[in-house]
């Protein structure tokens, strides 16, 4: 195939050194993505930072070459002037050559272009870029694996929809790769809340959780071990009344057609609320509550938030545990053997003790729990050593998905608002001490939100009753 200068369409590449060198660069990024294509249709890789070359490397690079060709033969114009002037050649059947190569050559360049193009966009949207391409977010990453939403991707709740939420995104993105490559990002990590930076869950959270729907009521057992020799065991048993829609219980009291509740905060993660307004739209009532000590003049020029999902359920993926729950939990699945001598007791003390690193706590965590079993309980510690081993992976397993000492995240760092055990969560508002100028408090009756079945029982009459006893009792190692 010749140019219209008589001579091989490719010649026109060669007129300036920016057109070969963005030829040279199509080509690399071509046959590269023919090789990762495999990996391209499974839409995703094992290894994030392969990742980062294969869905965004690759593709500038197949761009930037696109844009180079173009832009070197116009600056290579003047000498195709000179060939253009030679003598003896057909300029019309040329200039059809010319055409049908530029046509075909553009047909692959949009079919390479946009499947490129396409696997990076949808690659930027996956929790192994947002968690693993980029460090400090490992402790969101780590929680999001142990999660009920594990199996949903990061943009699925951080992004709001349409091409405007996916810009906002990609510029908070960019400027937090900033941030890390200045080395400039806060320790630890703020939360959305903190930054008010929140997606509005009424585009988020009810694209699959809708909060008009009634709930009715739910049981919940929650397991606790004593930090006794025997790691005793005990139930409390809770009716929790979601409600919903019209009715009453914890979804229809705060978010009931015509119920809109705003509420004033002096810390960044809202952990103190001095000024709650309930409004009803549908009864016509409105309602004030100040807490103990506070003037309606202090808290005017504080900023004002309007309630959603996620002012209670603020951790509803990136969960993390107390030590105490993290235990608890453990035990309870059977992953600790709760025959161990006061296991509970010393999985604690070793999990709030200090360490320098990850990997200092990897070393002298199952090495402190082995070495007080062998001083303690020498017999137990030659007979059962693959339990008490056992048991230090369980532990550390704990420590490394809830503590990250250098990105500054330990034990209390998120606050989790769902209940009000391990932080002040409902207790913010339900204190008895947020008062209306009439004197009327914010309910506190612990009825209103669930009714105790039993509660720290070593066997709770209620699940034999119920028949369901030995369907959530728990695993237990022996």
């Amino acid at each position: 195939m010749n140019a219209p200068t008589g001579r091989p369409v490719w010649y026109l590449l060669t007129l300036h050194w920016l057109s070969l060198a963005g030829t040279v660069l199509v080509t690399t990024a071509g046959i590269s993505w023919l090789f990762v294509l495999p990996l391209q249709m499974r839409g995703h890789v094992s290894n994030p930072y392969v990742g980062i070359v294969i869905f965004l490397l690759l593709p500038c690079m197949f761009f930037i070459g696109l844009a180079l060709i173009p832009l070197g033969i116009y600056l290579g114009k003047n000498r195709l002037r000179r060939e253009v002037q030679e003598p003896v050649f057909d300029r019309k059947a040329a200039i059809e050559r010319l055409a049908g190569f530029l046509g075909l050559t553009t047909l692959l360049n949009v079919i390479v272009g946009t499947q490129i193009t396409y696997r990076a966009v949808n690659y930027m949207e996956t929790p192994q870029f947002c968690g693993q391409s980029c460090h400090v977010m490992r402790p969101e990453f780590v929680a999001h694996q142990n999660s009920p939403h594990s199996q949903l991707e990061c943009v699925e709740c951080h992004v709001a929809p349409g091409a405007a939420g996916w810009v906002a995104s990609k510029a908070a993105g960019t400027r937090q790769l900033f941030e890390v490559l200045m080395n400039s990002y806060p320790r630890p990590i703020p939360s959305a809340m903190e930054t008010n930076r929140l997606v509005s869950s009424a585009v988020t959270c009810e694209n699959c959780h809708w909060s008009q729907k009634f709930g009715a009521v739910r049981l919940r057992v929650i397991n606790n071990y004593a930090e006794d020799e025997k790691n005793t065991r005990t139930q409390t048993v809770l009716l929790m009344m979601i409600g919903g829609s019209k009715f009453a219980g914890i979804h229809g009291a705060h978010l009931g057609p015509g119920i809109h509740i705003r509420y004033a905060t002096d810390d960044a993660k809202r952990q103190t609320i001095p000024w709650v307004e309930y409004r009803n739209t549908t009864s016509g009532s409105a309602e004030v509550f100040l807490s103990e000590g506070t003037t309606q003049d202090a808290v005017d020029n504080l900023p004002k938030h309007e309630m959603q999902c996620v002012d209670c359920h603020n951790r509803p993926t990136h969960t993390f545990e107390s030590p105490e729950r993290g235990m608890n939990n453990a035990l309870a699945r059977g992953e600790i053997s709760a025959s161990l001598p006061f296991v509970k007791t010393k999985g604690v003390e070793l999990l709030k003790a200090s360490y320098g690193s990850r990997d200092e706590a990897s070393e002298k965590l199952p090495a402190a729990l082995a070495s007080y079993y062998r001083q303690n309980f020498p017999d137990l510690f030659a007979n059962r050593y693959w339990d008490i081993e056992e048991a230090a992976r369980a532990i550390l397993a704990i420590y490394d998905r809830n503590v990250f000492p250098d990105l500054k995240v330990g034990w209390g760092t998120y606050p989790n608002n769902l209940g009000h055990t391990d932080f002040p969560g409902c207790f913010r508002c339900h204190d008895g001490s947020h008062i209306t100028k009439d004197g009327k408090a914010i309910v506190q009756d612990c009825s209103a939100c669930h009714e105790t079945l039993a509660m720290d029982e070593a066997s709770p009459q209620i699940l034999k009753t119920l028949g369901i006893e030995e369907h959530i009792s728990k695993v237990q190692k022996k």
